[in-house]
């Protein structure tokens, strides 16, 4: 809970951005042209897959879109400040953010206040990548766990020593690790970290054994032989860990969880604006470069209209309401 409170202490340091409007940034969008400058918060640590979505598409919309593109990385509180800096930018299209859903889809049935409206604050733009879960372990357990059972078995049996990291408290992997020890019988220790590439660095150094988080941020650690993928969260086995079987096939028929990225910008971007970066992020997760980019991170492009994404953010805020309260998890707890 300390390391929650210090993170949500980070959202009184965002810096405002109301009074950055800029009348030449706003004329230069609506006509369509380009723009000197735009930025793209992303709400978690360097290297990992928003960093990597918000880079990748970054450096093609630099040059069509706009002449620079700059990611700014505006990690804490689970992904808030990135969204509350958004929510206090110019609302001229120079502003964007490349979210997981979580934060707008799952966070509102979990905060009893939040620094932001999910819907009235953004505008949705396009959906960017899509990807399932996975659950890892390392060093701290013993190399003869292999699969999810036998880590319930080792967890109940070492209860002081169990636990598993997550991205933010109140994401989609931190309710994977809840649904996962809540099949096994066994409450799992959680512990939340600013981004999955923090957690599992400090899984390789044994501080935590296991880590839940998207596939795409395990593979690069794989071929060191220090992390295991014990299973994976999708109907069907991921094509970036194809010997890997499902939590399905391993026998918690009911853990069947991906998640998206998307685009957003500030809610009252007018409509033209939206429409012109809209089709300027579809060319880019277009490129076959971008595409290949983001599948070395288990990432699959998926880009959409902004009311595919609007509807795509709607359902998933609605399914994740009974999930949240099986779970029976709220940021107070």
């Amino acid at each position: 809970m300390l390391h929650q409170r210090r993170q949500l202490l980070g959202l009184a340091a965002v810096a405002p951005f109301s009074g950055l409007l800029s009348t030449h940034a706003f004329a230069q969008a609506a006509a369509g042209t380009m723009l000197e400058r735009a930025v793209i918060f992303a709400g978690f640590a360097p290297g990992g897959t928003t960093d990597v979505t918000a880079r990748r598409v970054g450096e093609r919309l630099q040059g069509t879109y706009a002449k620079t593109v700059q990611v700014e990385n505006r990690t804490g509180a689970g992904g808030q400040i990135a969204l509350t800096a958004l929510k206090s930018a110019p609302a001229d299209g120079s502003a964007l953010i490349v979210t997981p859903m979580s934060m707008l889809g799952i966070y509102p049935h979990t905060y009893k206040k939040l620094p932001y409206d999910p819907v009235a604050d953004f505008q949705p733009v396009s959906q960017a990548v899509q990807f399932d879960y996975a659950i890892a372990v390392g060093p701290g357990v013993p190399e003869a766990i292999k699969t999810p059972t036998e880590f319930i078995a080792w967890a109940r049996a070492n209860p002081n020593g169990q636990a598993f990291g997550s991205p933010a408290a109140g994401s989609g992997p931190h309710f994977l690790g809840e649904l996962f020890g809540r099949a096994g019988s066994v409450p799992l220790r959680h512990i939340p970290y600013r981004g999955t590439q923090p957690a599992i660095l400090d899984m390789l150094g044994g501080q935590v054994p296991s880590v839940c988080g998207p596939v795409g941020e395990f593979l690069p650690h794989l071929p060191t032989g220090k992390v295991r993928i014990l299973a994976t969260s999708g109907a069907a086995r991921s094509r970036f860990t194809p010997n890997v079987p499902t939590f399905v096939e391993q026998g918690f028929r009911d853990l069947v969880l991906d998640e998206w990225f998307g685009f957003f910008v500030p809610g009252k971007t007018p409509p033209d604006i939206v429409n012109q970066l809209n089709a300027a992020i579809r060319a880019a997760l277009a490129v076959p470069e971008v595409v290949t980019g983001l599948a070395q991170m288990g990432l699959v492009a998926t880009p959409s209209s902004p009311t595919e994404l609007a509807a795509l953010l709607k359902r998933d805020t609605e399914r994740w309401g009974p999930l949240v309260k099986t779970v029976g998890f709220t940021a107070d707890s």
